[in-house]
């Protein structure tokens, strides 16, 4: 792998933790449903597992959706919202979150290293696959949560 594959992860992760930091620090607009924008973000990986050239049986599929579910538990348990004295609604502030997400990340990026000798098209969809298992469940999750903190905010 090249330095610019490298530099991309750390992009992409630094950009996700300061969101997810500052969103601890600004309250959330709206109705929520830009806590479910990134699933959009992700279609254009979609296409990969349609892509000719992947071939993977279907056992790796099933490993790679099941491996992806079990990374958004930890995403999961760490996410949730709180309405403080201003009467808005914020990400609560949950180190772990971070702790989770940079271990998540690192065991993405420890199998992407170990499975190497799979082809580069397979490889890539097989984790956009990962990743899809993990970010919709827990982006689907954690909209829940929100909209369950703005019923109880407004029965009160």
């Amino acid at each position: 792998m090249n330095e610019s594959y490298y530099v991309i992860i750390l992009l992409v992760v630094g950009l996700v933790l300061w969101r997810r930091t500052r969103s601890f620090y600004r309250p959330i607009r709206g109705n929520g449903r830009r806590i479910l924008f990134p699933l959009l973000f992700m279609l254009p990986g979609v296409m990969l597992w349609f892509d000719p050239t992947v071939h993977a049986p279907m056992y790796e599929w099933l490993i790679a959706a099941v491996l992806g579910a079990v990374l958004s538990l930890p995403l999961i348990w760490t996410t949730n919202y709180e309405v403080r004295d201003d009467n808005q609604i914020y990400a609560k502030k949950n180190m772990g979150f971070i702790v989770a997400f940079i271990v998540v990340v690192a065991i993405r990026f420890t199998l992407r290293n170990y499975l190497s000798s799979i082809d580069p098209q397979t490889l890539g969809a097989l984790f956009m696959l990962v990743a899809f298992s993990y970010i919709v469940p827990w982006r689907i999750v954690s909209y829940m949560k929100f909209r369950k903190v703005v019923q109880q905010r407004v029965a009160a």
